[in-house]
Formats: structure tokens, C-alpha cells, sequence
């Protein structure tokens, strides 16, 4: 067992390295650049976009979801366990400093997760049922049109089945589990089984109970978080002002020691704060894409605008709120490593209670991603094995939710580690090679053509409409 670890963690100390740090930031600048800044100036639109439908039940089924669901499903998925304790390893490494750096790699993720949903949009299909699919094997497939795109659009699935589905509901599952035993002196297993039954009853009613789900429960997790985290910095008011300072005075002043952080450079404060960002917000990772294909918009520009408000959400507001309370309360004074911190900052704002209030959040913030994972693993799944592999699917992903309760969580972590980045620079390859398109359909849109560009989705139109 610790020799296939060690195998696992040399590839993905390889993949995840500065290398990978500076292609998914680089991938940032020049869609950002290229498409002028759509994140400064029509975030606005995205916004109206997102929010036109909130609030009612909307028809999600075959033919897709609502923009809202859409980005509600993208949500669960992005707000993780990594908006809790993601932003504190990063300041713990990298000092305070580290989250203007976390701001700075969400700002140029927005440029990318738009061009993702767009292409997404422009390339999605119909499956055999009848059932709207989409996602970076599409757009991969459809920038190299031979061999070698069929092969790695293949081979994006598979490593996503692996790298992303599958490991969420073992690394998701494991920690409600661990969670829950902590607070409650709940087995694992139990906790393990009763998570995996729920699951079973939102994805067998399809993607219109998956729509239902996570549109009623992203809001409830999100306001409940924030109201929690406002209360905290209430009570240590005083010392908000010192911490929104620190941040920025330590991102570019190695000198900055702050609040018992010395030592900590400059490039440290970048380094951790830039990977965290990216780890969290999720853009250029490939998975968000498998959500806004299935809006159902007028033009794929739409859910490209959409996309954006998620990071604002799950890294402008969300990891912002955990970064603060981390900052202001002292917690990261004490030892406790990861999501002990803001245990800790919880527990001494709200006592024992704090407790049961973080494992709901817990629950919540890993439940509503196991089912995003959930949908957007189905998707690749019918694509490479055909719709009626779906009960297959079911099967497997409610074992590995049961099973995660109770793994070995180091050697999962470095499977998905592995997984994860290849799927990340297969992504990112498909969407550099549909860079033309993207340019193409938001220069059209900008121009006032909000419908369709069919010189570009002959093919796709077919798909669509042939019923």
C-alpha cells in the first residue's frame, strides 16, 4: 500500500507543481485578455442572467435546466470542504497575504470558466434517450476532429470517472463521516450509509430532482455560512481592519510579518494563495463545463456570463468570509491543521453549538458536491459506455460513497491528485484549440447577436432539433 502511494504522489507532485500553477493562471491572462476583460465589464449581465429565474421551480428534464439550476449545480460542486479549509493551509503557509492572491487567481479564473461554459454550450448534444450532454470531451473532440481528439476526449472521461466523480464521493463522503464523529460520536459507517441512502433518493429522480436539489440547498448553505461568518466578525469588529490590511500589505512585502507570521516571502504568499485559488474556484479543471452545457439559453454567451457569477460567489464571497474569520478571530494561532481552524473560530464565537453549526455546513457545503460530482461523472459515463449504463453508474458511485466513509483517505487523495490533473491539461488543450470559436461567438455577441451564430452550430443545431 505505501509503495502505490509513493508511486501516486511522486505523478502528482509532478502534475501539481509551480508548472501546472502557471499554466492554469497563463490560461487565465490570455482568455482574459483576449476576450477584454468580460469579468470587469459584464458580470453585471451575468448576474441579471443567473438570477432571472431564481426563486421558481423551473422544468429541468431532458432538454437541460435553468441557467439558475445550472449554476447552482456548478456551485455545489465548487464550494467544498476547500472554501472551509482551503483558504486556511493557504494563509498557514503563505500568511495573510496569501488571499489577495486567492482574489487575484478567482479574477482571471473568470475569464476562463467563461470560455468553458461557452464552449460547452456550442458543442452540446443529444444522446439516444433524447437527453441533453455536454462538456470538455465534446469541445475536445470538436477542436480536433481525428484520432487524436477522439482519444482524448476518451480518455478525459475516464480520467474523470476516476480523478473527480468517484473520488468525491469516497473524499466528500469521508469527511461528513469523520465530521459527524467528531461533533455527534457518530460511527463512520453509519453516517457513511445514511449519506449514501439520501443520495440515492436525489439521483434517482434524474437530473430534474439533481436541478431541484442543489437550487434549494446551494442558497441555504451559502446564507447560512455567511450569516454565521458575519456574526463571527461582529465580535472581533476591531480587529477586522488589521486583517483586510494584512492581506494586502503581506502580498508584497516579504518584510510584513503580521500576527506571528514571519518568514513568509513573497512568492510563498503567491505560491499557496494563486493553488488554493484554483483548487477552489475550479476553472480550467474541466468540471463546472458538465453543468452550463445543459442550460438552456438563447446563445452559449449567456451561460459563459453566468459561469463567472459562480466564482464570484464561491471565492468573491464564500472563501472570503472563511479568510476573514481565520484573520480576525486569532484561530490560526492555534495547531489545529485545515478545517480545525475555522472549528476552532466557530467554537469560540458560538460554544458548543459552533460545533453542530460547522457540521451542517460540513454536510452541506460535501453533500451538494458529491451530487454535482455525481451528474457531471454521469455524463461521461453515457458517453463513453451508452444511456442504458446509467443503473451501472448508480451502483458504483453509491459503493464508493459507502466505502469512502471508511478508506484510507491518503492513497485516495493521490489518485484523485493524479486523475485530476490529467483531466485539467486535457481540458485546458481542447480549449486552447477552440480559442477561434470562443473569440468568434463573443464578438458576435457584443455585436447585439444575442441568437445563435448557426455558421457555427450547423452541426450541433442538427443534433438539438432532431427529434
Amino acid at each position: 500500500m505505501d509503495t502505490l502511494l509513493n508511486f501516486f504522489n511522486v505523478i502528482s507532485g509532478a502534475l501539481w507543481g509551480n508548472f501546472m500553477i502557471f499554466v492554469l493562471l497563463g490560461t487565465g491572462v490570455v482568455f482574459t485578455c483576449i476576450l477584454k476583460f468580460p469579468q470587469i465589464r459584464r458580470i453585471g449581465d451575468g448576474f441579471r442572467l443567473a438570477f432571472a429565474n431564481f426563486g421558481k421551480s423551473g422544468k429541468a428534464g431532458k432538454s437541460g435546466m435553468s441557467s439558475w439550476q445550472s449554476l447552482a449545480t456548478a456551485i455545489a460542486g465548487q464550494v467544498g470542504t476547500g472554501n472551509i479549509a482551503g483558504p486556511a493551509t493557504a494563509i498557514m503557509a503563505g500568511g495573510p497575504g496569501a488571499v489577495f492572491w486567492i482574489w487575484i487567481a478567482a479574477f482571471l479564473g473568470q475569464g476562463t470558466i467563461f470560455s468553458e461554459a461557452v464552449m460547452a454550450q456550442h458543442t452540446k448534444e443529444r444522446l439516444e434517450d433524447g437527453s441533453a450532454t455536454g462538456g470538455p470531451a465534446y469541445y475536445i473532440k470538436r477542436a480536433f476532429p481525428n484520432k487524436f481528439g477522439k482519444g482524448m476526449a476518451g480518455a478525459f472521461s475516464v480520467f474523470f470517472l476516476f480523478g473527480y466523480s468517484m473520488a468525491a464521493a469516497m473524499i466528500q463522503g469521508n469527511t461528513i463521516a469523520d465530521s459527524f464523529q467528531a461533533s455527534f460520536k457518530i460511527p463512520v459507517l453509519a453516517t457513511g450509509i445514511v449519506v449514501t441512502i439520501i443520495l440515492f433518493l436525489v439521483v434517482s429522480g434524474g437530473i430534474k430532482r439533481i436541478a431541484s436539489t442543489t437550487s434549494t440547498l446551494v442558497p441555504i448553505m451559502a446564507v447560512l455560512y455567511v450569516i454565521c461568518s458575519i456574526v463571527i466578525l461582529v465580535k472581533y469588529g476591531d480587529q477586522l481592519p488589521a486583517a483586510v490590511g494584512a492581506i494586502f500589505k503581506c502580498a508584497f512585502s516579504s518584510n510584513a510579518a503580521w500576527g506571528g507570521f514571519v518568514g513568509i516571502s513573497v512568492r510563498e504568499a503567491m505560491r499557496y494563495g494563486i493553488a488554493r485559488g484554483l483548487f477552489s474556484n475550479e476553472a480550467g479543471e474541466g468540471s463546472t463545463p458538465h453543468a452550463h452545457a445543459v442550460a438552456k439559453v438563447k446563445n452559449p454567451c449567456d451561460q459563459g456570463l453566468v459561469a463567472m457569477v459562480s466564482i464570484v460567489i464561491d471565492s468573491f464571497i464564500i472563501l472570503t468570509m472563511s479568510s476573514l474569520v481565520i484573520l480576525s478571530s486569532g484561530a490560526y494561532k492555534g495547531q489545529e491543521p485545515g478545517i480545525g481552524v475555522i472549528v476552532k473560530a466557530f467554537e469560540n464565537t458560538f460554544g458548543n453549538i459552533g460545533l453542530v453549526i460547522i457540521s451542517v455546513c460540513v454536510l452541506f457545503f460535501c453533500f451538494s458536491t458529491i451530487i454535482s460530482a455525481f451528474f457531471y461523472g454521469e455524463q461521461n459515463f453515457k458517453r463513453l459506455f451508452g444511456v442504458k449504463s446509467r443503473n451501472v453508474y448508480v451502483a458504483l458511485m453509491l459503493f464508493f460513497s459507502v466505502f469512502g466513509s471508511i478508506a484510507p483517505v491518503p492513497l485516495v487523495w493521490a489518485i484523485c491528485d493524479v486523475g485530476n490533473g490529467c483531466m485539467v491539461l486535457m481540458n485546458l488543450v481542447g480549449l486552447y484549440g477552440s480559442l477561434p470559436v470562443v473569440y468568434k461567438l463573443w464578438r458576435d455577441y457584443e455585436r447585439g447577436g444575442r441568437e445563435m451564430d448557426t455558421t457555427l452550430n450547423d452541426i450541433r443545431n442538427l443534433k438539438l432539433n432532431k427529434q
